[in-house]
């Protein structure tokens, strides 16, 4: 039988598709979802109800620890809203369960992260860009991975898989692209936006998921590893190129909001770690 990997927030908008390609690549997809009756997961699951913040959350009564070869926490709540309480609210009780993991003798275990944690930044963000993030969802995810690398570094091979704009199966989202196809539900024809002139690094939630599992399952993978295309695009040109690609009579309206004071003109991750790793994988092989 195959080895297990853990999956948390299995049933969220990333994990779903974090749940099939860990399918893809042979392994055992346990995935944790807090209310099994809402998650559409990849049949090849096995599927266990609980909530892993819980103080009495025992990894054990989800598997045998010896079947376990890999964790990969992707659970957190409300990643779309990044000044939400929740984050510096919970963020202890991510910290426990990560390095329950490690006490417990799981070989290795991945996180993910956001750009965000990095804060204002121009170009390129690699492994080393020093990070000073400007919002409670940044600041939250930078000390669960700083206090995370000092105390499971040590005991299991950590790798913390920094995340950039995701899109794709956008009615799981609250993304700006699941608010265009809410307004087009509408019959609106003109969207509120901003400039659209920022830089993002887009990937689709698919692609995503599948470096998300080469990345966590690979030995060796350790540190911070960026989870991106490394392809800068303005957000004007994704968003229009969105609205063309799905037929949406929408128009938007440019300058109606400010661009946020916590993003730069363009930032994108450093995709040359994650490009060599996938280069090996099946997912580019069978391209």
């Amino acid at each position: 039988m195959s080895k297990s990997v853990i999956i948390t927030g299995a049933g969220g908008y990333v994990g779903r598709h974090v749940v099939t390609a860990v399918a893809d690549l042979g392994w055992q997809p346990v995935a944790l979802v807090r209310d099994a009756h809402r998650a559409e997961l990849d049949p090849r699951a096995q599927v266990v109800e609980v909530d892993v913040l819980d103080p009495r959350f025992e990894l054990s009564a989800v598997a045998p620890l010896d079947s376990i070869a890999v964790a990969i926490h992707l659970a957190w709540q409300d990643g779309f809203v990044h000044n939400a309480p929740s984050h510096m609210q919970h963020l202890s009780a991510h910290y426990r369960f990560l390095t329950d993991l490690a006490d417990a003798g799981v070989p290795r275990i991945a996180a993910l992260g956001t750009m965000h944690e990095v804060g204002f930044w121009e170009g390129p963000i690699t492994a080393d860009t020093p990070t000073n993030p400007a919002s409670l969802y940044g600041i939250a995810k930078d000390a669960l991975r700083r206090s995370t690398t000092l105390t499971i570094g040590d005991r299991a091979e950590y790798v913390w898989l920094r995340a950039y704009y995701i899109l794709g199966d956008d009615r799981r989202n609250r993304s700006i692209f699941a608010k265009l196809l809410d307004a087009a539900d509408r019959g609106e024809t003109e969207f509120p936006f901003t400039t659209g002139k920022t830089l993002y690094d887009f990937i689709d939630v698919a692609e995503l998921g599948q470096q998300i599992a080469v990345a966590a399952t690979t030995p060796g993978v350790t540190g911070v590893l960026n989870t991106s295309t490394g392809e800068p695009e303005s957000l004007a040109s994704r968003v229009e190129r969105f609205i063309g690609d799905n037929g949406l009579d929408v128009r938007l309206r440019y300058g109606a909001f400010p661009d946020r004071p916590y993003d730069s003109s363009g930032v994108w991750g450093d995709a040359t770690a994650i490009r060599a790793l996938m280069s090996d994988s099946m997912f580019t092989k069978e391209k």
